[in-house]
């Protein structure tokens, strides 16, 4: 038996997004996402649902299928509420979503430009930020760990991208998400003499273990970190897979206390799809 869905997909730093339009039990999230995530289906890295928010200030609520934050889905869902609101060239849209793995309203702002959506989000500051070196295959890893209410970003300073250095970045993130019982682990490898970064996104429930594209929060993270170790305010182009993100970051007393990141949406497609039930 074949269930229809009708979903939009986006194409937000080629971090490639579905979000279902449909509505759907819970329960079904999983199994959905994974369908859809699938090359014999859409095809794409992550997928959201979007619900209707329990506050009256938000637009929508979006709900990723693991339960996790995205910032980048986030993105994706202002840019179509601003096309669904039809939003004229260089027009700025704000908009206010409810999302999954976070109790904060995101605050978006949407500009139209051509064909595109640049997108600027205020992203939840992390709990905490820590430096450790722990020992992991024999060695002494040195690595910064951003902390969320149900996530968590290791952040992981490298000179170069090859694969031994993503094995090992592919090991460890199965071994968090086996100890921390997090919603997401994130391994962020970072080159900070070229300012680009790789980034590594395990979810648990979904057993998805992908090197993303492009990462809206992951961005954040690095962002963070980057300003809570130089104790001042910054602001980034990060360069990663699928183009540039930017993010701008302030602390305080070892807190956070501004987190943005900015990037450019594309609506790719929109349609129904169909998967086993």
């Amino acid at each position: 038996m074949k269930q229809e869905i009708d979903f939009v997909k986006f194409n937000p730093t080629q971090n490639m997004t579905i979000l279902v339009r449909t509505k759907h039990r819970e329960e079904e999230y999983t199994h959905i996402a994974s369908k859809m995530m699938s090359y014999d289906n859409v095809h794409a890295e992550q997928v959201g649902f979007i619900e209707t928010p329990a506050n009256p200030a938000a637009a929508a609520h979006l709900q990723m299928a693991g339960g996790e934050f995205c910032g980048n889905a986030c993105m994706a869902l202002a840019a179509f509420i601003a096309a669904e609101r039809g939003i004229a060239h260089n027009d700025l849209l704000s908009i206010e979503l409810e999302a999954s793995g976070t109790n904060w309203l995101i605050a978006c702002q949407v500009k139209k430009v051509s064909e595109q959506y640049v997108c600027r989000v205020s992203m939840p500051a992390p709990q905490k930020i820590e430096q450790k070196s722990v020992k992991y295959e024999g060695e002494d890893l040195e690595m910064a760990i951003v902390r969320y209410p149900d996530f968590v970003h290791i952040v992981i300073e490298v000179e170069r991208f090859n694969k031994q250095v993503r094995d090992k970045a592919q090991g460890l993130a199965k071994l968090l998400g086996t100890m921390l019982g997090s919603s997401l682990i994130g391994v962020l490898l970072y080159n900070p003499a070229l300012n680009e970064m790789a980034p590594l996104i395990y979810v648990p429930p979904l057993d998805s273990l992908i090197w993303e594209r492009g990462c809206g929060s992951g961005t954040a993270s690095l962002g963070a970190y980057m300003s809570w170790s130089r104790k001042t305010a910054i602001s980034a182009q990060i360069k990663q897979p699928g183009g540039w993100i930017h993010v701008t970051a302030d602390c305080s007393k070892d807190e956070i206390t501004e987190l943005k990141i900015e990037g450019t949406v594309e609506i790719v497609a929109q349609g129904r799809a169909y998967i086993n039930v």
